[in-house]
């Protein structure tokens, strides 16, 4: 028996925990969808032997999702922060999570279509951040605040000054 990871992620879902669990490993490196339980009876929002939990990893991160009803929805109170190389890995992911039914949100935010919000976050953006320069952070943020999708080459351009 594998012992279980002593802190996990618990995602609520209003169904689709299996469909978001394959999407996340098959989106993002170092991601897997492990054991699935169905429901040995009925409960709330469910069936006898619909999916009731998925095991699943993203980005290295163990999560269960739990296909536990309407009763509570996904909120930017929580999100995912990835950190991406460049422009591309960037773009790809935010097309990944967009482009699948998620919809754009400012300064790198966007969610996924279960509702689960995503950071989409350039190191270029973090490193700038943390410029020594106070007007030179000043620009950064002026410039992150005007995007959805953060664009590296308009970040490193406000940096410069």
């Amino acid at each position: 028996m594998t012992t279980p990871a002593r802190n996990t992620i618990c995602l609520w879902y209003n169904g689709g925990a299996e469909d978001a669990a394959r999407f996340y490993a098959d989106t993002f490196p170092d991601s897997s969808v492990g054991k699935v339980f169905h429901a040995p009876g009925d409960f709330p929002s469910g069936k006898k032997g619909d999916v009731l939990t998925v095991e699943f990893t993203v980005l290295g991160i163990p999560c269960l999702g739990l296909n536990g009803g309407p009763a509570f929805a996904q909120s930017e109170a929580f999100s995912f922060q990835v950190a991406t190389a460049d422009q591309a890995e960037t773009d790809r992911y935010w097309n990944a999570i967009v482009g699948n039914g998620g919809r754009e949100s400012a300064c790198g935010w966007c969610k996924d279509k279960w509702g689960v919000s995503w950071q989409i976050t350039p190191v270029a953006l973090t490193r700038a951040m943390a410029d020594p320069d106070p007007a030179a952070t000043k620009r950064v943020f002026d410039a992150m605040m005007e995007m959805t999708k953060i664009d590296v080459g308009a970040i490193e351009a406000a940096r410069r000054g």
